[in-house]
């Protein structure tokens, strides 16, 4: 699953994330562009405390691409 969260603020794109993983099955990979710089740290806080696995993340351009494996 993509989630193109591109020019939304917080809490926009983690709550998008979170629906995200809510409909996805266990060992699903979903893709989330952002460019909120603050979602950074939302989406680390997000996995560590829900316990799902951040597979990756990098910046392209102005873009922030994670990929956050469900639990």
């Amino acid at each position: 699953m993509k989630i193109d969260a591109v020019g939304l603020i917080c809490p926009e794109p983690i709550m998008l994330l979170h629906k995200a993983i809510h409909e996805s099955n266990s060992g699903d990979i979903v893709e989330l562009i952002a460019t909120d710089p603050v979602a950074k740290k939302d989406v680390e806080k997000f996995c560590e405390f829900l316990n799902h696995k951040l597979l990756s993340f990098e910046t392209k351009k102005d873009q922030l691409i994670f990929k956050v494996q469900k639990k």
